[in-house]
């Protein structure tokens, strides 16, 4: 196969909100220092009621702020440029692309708990295909930042729609969120289910069947 940078045209969408710039690269904004995010944990600790100098909790902060150095890795990554090598020849490929349970690990912007639960991705190759491992980067790049829902599944779908320029793509994200299960109306055992079809997924009843019937049963989530 020969690899080929894609050009990041953008084809006209209906969905301008959340189309553009801030889509793939958040706007800069000035981040506080490492000192400084550690005390903002040793403020948090004080406000919980407890003391942050004390022997088990003298290293948290630092601790803390590492593992924010993962669960946020996201901002740090341009999606546009994972999807940027893609491939040309595919023997006349057309058929549907699908990666199935993608696990997601995201965080709700609203509380900052974890949203945890898997992602399905699929897309109808016009002319060019992008490496597997891209797509589950993709959902990790949008996953590792502070989120809802709703807006990550679309960025996932729009990207790959911008990028790629498919006939059609299909983003299926299914997660629970401890902001439901750990603390609120504490219900646990509920999944969330979000959609996002574009292109030919959206238009054709029968392709978005049978990507609906290739990641598990569709009547069960209610988007048959």
């Amino acid at each position: 196969m020969t690899a080929t940078k894609t050009p990041h045209a953008k084809p006209p969408v209906a969905d301008n909100v959340l189309r553009g710039p801030g889509l793939s690269r958040p706007d800069a904004v000035a981040r506080p220092s490492r000192a400084e995010a550690e005390e903002a944990v040793r403020t948090l600790i004080r406000w919980a009621g407890d003391d942050p100098a004390r022997e088990g909790l003298v290293g948290t902060p630092d601790r803390v702020v590492r593992s924010y150095e993962e669960f946020f890795a996201g901002y740090g990554i341009d999606p546009v440029e994972i999807l940027s090598r893609t491939f040309e020849e595919t023997d006349g490929y057309d058929e549907m692309v699908v990666l199935r349970d993608i696990r997601v690990e995201s965080y709700c912007e609203h509380h900052m708990v974890p949203i945890i639960g898997k992602a399905h991705v699929a897309y109808l190759p016009r002319r060019r295909v992008v490496g597997i491992s891209k797509l589950a980067r993709l959902v990790e790049a949008y996953g590792k930042r502070l989120q809802i829902q709703e807006k990550m599944t679309a960025q996932i779908a729009n990207t790959i729609d911008e990028v790629l320029q498919p006939e059609g793509v299909a983003v299926v994200v299914e997660a629970q969120h401890q902001c439901m299960t750990t603390r609120g109306v504490h219900k646990t055992g509920v999944t969330m289910v979000t959609s996002r079809m574009l292109g030919a997924f959206r238009t054709d009843p029968s392709t978005r069947r049978e990507f609906l019937t290739m990641i598990g049963n569709p009547s069960s989530r209610g988007m048959e």
